[in-house]
């Protein structure tokens, strides 16, 4: 008995360098999965302040504690999803923590949120790029389905590239927008009145009237509203895998990074929209204010606009590291089609990362690149896979028996399912029914593609040790023919060697014409003048069909030998030669393998190309 012993690289053993430099490094961890988290710090604090300003100057006045309220939530996912990576290193996030404790549906419910948001972030990061570019320039508002198809197209072209070059490319984007935030903060805090209100002036209040108490009700709103800045918090624990080695403590690094610039970041921007008494207005964000009111309506403030126009148009990029890591783990449990769990080159999941370019781009062009319509779904998935995340983490702790951090994640989990409660019910009317429904059908398409796995394991035999080989009677090669080439004796002489008979088939028509009779009797007369030493079988058929009466030949044979069928085929030189090619092979291929069990072979004579 002859055991092939694997390679080191087959065999799971330690990635050599070449490859490691196609994996993640913290720093790079930081630009390829963090920037919808750091993307969000545009949009975050702006949906504080709008739910707030409907109780006037005095619900502003909550602002700082809602911020902090999520900073402590922000913190609390920092520190569960920090566990998650070191006890769930490949990978997975939220899907990984409920398959190992809380069950495979709760599982899949988590991977269809994830799958939902990774989704519906790309599509809502791009549209909220290009319509920040589209205000500072309203003569391409026209444009702006191409524009976010452009931008679409450049994201996933990096990405097909290896998710370590999208950290190269985006490190630098990343890097300016966040010390052009934190110049923000720090130049604010140091001022005692706003260096400008330019940006503000002339545009209409959105404030409304004064209050004297606020409700508990709008301050989960306000809350609800502005967790939305923790989208994308858990994309690094998704991703894992994507990292060098040692990779959980890189991710764990990434992770804890990301963190404390988000938390600075957001509790920064709340105290200064408390100092300057900031006030929404329409058609200017809170962000441009605080950069006008700290920075000055120059070129400080004109380089926080363009950062954050590029950083929210590249935040899709967030998905393209998560979301193809999600698909091949859900592939190689049997809930997607076993193509997601292929890579290619540079550790790129390419089908993960083609499926929701497409998914995207189809989103965009029905929204026709309007970010609102998009907005009202945003976020709910994510809440659903954290508070799913959370409640696992739960049991993970007491099952360890560590009820400390057992009761941290179980407040984590109160604060994440309130806030996916709130956002669904205050969303719903406005399209987060579509994602209530969404969620159930994804899980029970994951189902679906599972039991079809599961029915064709069985059939296979997986995880039983089969009967011993032996032979299953005769063997017959049949060899199509139309005419005498090289190619025929090419597939002659290959069938030659795979049986211990071997036969040439070909079909006439059972009524031929004078060109049908020609060509039969020129192929019958130059048969008998070459002898190749094969029999020369023909079939007659009533339709002028090609497959279907060669696959009837087959079946006619019965059930006694084994029977292969070797195509014999041109492979042109050229790619823009295949369309000259007739494709009969691929016409008698199919009609074979929908209608018998014969071993179909395509061989292919391969032409060089003229010099």
């Amino acid at each position: 008995m002859s055991v092939t012993v694997a390679t080191p690289a087959e065999a799971g053993a330690e990635e050599p360098p070449d490859q490691q430099r196609h994996r993640l490094t913290a720093l790079g961890g930081l630009s390829a999965l963090s920037l919808d988290a750091m993307a969000s710090v545009a949009y975050g604090p702006e949906a504080v302040v709008l739910v707030l300003a409907a109780a006037g100057s005095y619900g502003l006045g909550f602002t700082l504690p809602v911020t902090v309220a999520i900073a402590v939530l922000l913190a609390v996912l920092v520190a569960s999803y920090r566990q998650v990576i070191a006890a769930f290193p490949d990978g997975g996030g939220s899907y990984a923590v409920a398959k190992a404790h809380l069950g495979r549906r709760t599982a899949l419910t988590a991977a269809a949120s994830l799958v939902i948001d990774y989704i519906l972030n790309v599509a809502v990061s791009v549209t909220a790029g290009v319509a920040a570019l589209t205000s500072a320039f309203p003569s391409l508002y026209g444009d702006r389905v191409w524009l976010c198809l452009g931008v679409l197209a450049l994201v996933t072209a990096v990405n097909l590239r290896g998710i370590a070059e999208s950290a190269r490319w985006f490190m630098v984007p990343t890097a300016v927008f966040v010390l052009s935030v934190l110049a923000v903060v720090v130049a604010g805090l140091f001022r005692d009145a706003p260096a400008s209100t330019a940006a503000a002036a002339g545009h209409a209040s959105a404030l409304g009237d004064n209050a004297t108490a606020v409700g508990a009700l709008l301050l989960l709103k306000a809350f609800a509203a502005g967790c939305s800045a923790l989208t994308g918090v858990e994309a690094v624990a998704n991703a894992v895998p994507s990292f060098r080695a040692p990779a959980a403590r890189r991710a764990q690094r990434t992770e804890v990074a990301l963190g404390a610039l988000l938390g600075v970041m957001l509790i920064g921007l709340a105290v200064l929209i408390g100092k300057f008494h900031l006030q929404p207005v329409e058609g200017v964000t809170v962000l441009a204010q605080l950069a006008d009111a700290s920075l000055g309506h120059g070129f400080g403030f004109y380089l926080v606009q363009f950062a954050t126009v590029v950083l929210l148009g590249l935040a899709a990029n967030t998905s393209f590291g998560g979301l193809p890591v999600l698909l091949h783990l859900l592939a190689r449990d049997n809930h997607l089609p076993h193509v997601f769990a292929l890579r290619a080159d540079r550790q790129v999941h390419r089908h993960g990362v083609l499926f929701l370019a497409l998914v995207s781009a189809v989103l965009l062009v029905g929204s026709g690149g309007d970010v609102n319509s998009l907005v009202p779904l945003f976020a709910i998935g994510v809440f659903v896979g954290f508070t799913i995340c959370q409640v696992g983490m739960v049991r993970h702790w007491l099952i360890a028996r560590q009820r400390a951090r057992a009761l941290l994640n179980g407040f984590g989990a109160l604060l994440t399912g309130v806030a996916a409660l709130v956002v669904t019910g205050t969303k719903f009317t406005e399209g987060a029914w579509g994602i209530c429904l969404a969620l159930p059908l994804l899980v029970l398409l994951f189902e679906a593609v599972h039991r079809s796995y599961a029915r064709i394991g069985a059939r296979l035999e997986l995880g039983r040790v089969p009967a011993p080989v032996a032979t299953s009677g005769p063997s017959l090669v049949l060899v199509p023919v139309t005419t005498i080439t090289r190619l025929t004796r090419e597939a002659l002489c290959a069938a030659a060697s795979l049986g211990q008979e071997v036969r040439a088939l070909t079909v006439v028509p059972a009524s031929p014409d004078q060109e049908d009779r020609e060509a039969a009797e020129a192929l019958r007369r130059d048969w008998e003048l070459w002898r190749p030493g094969v029999e020369l079988v023909e079939i007659t058929d009533p339709h002028r069909r090609l497959g279907q009466p060669i696959a009837d030949y087959v079946t006619g044979l019965g059930e006694g030998r084994r029977v292969t069928v070797l195509i014999p085929e041109v492979e042109p030189a050229r790619f823009w030669q295949r369309a000259l090619q007739n494709q009969r092979g691929a016409v008698i291929d199919r009609a074979l393998r929908r209608h018998t069990n014969a071993v179909v072979c395509r061989l292919r004579l391969r032409m060089e190309a003229e010099k």
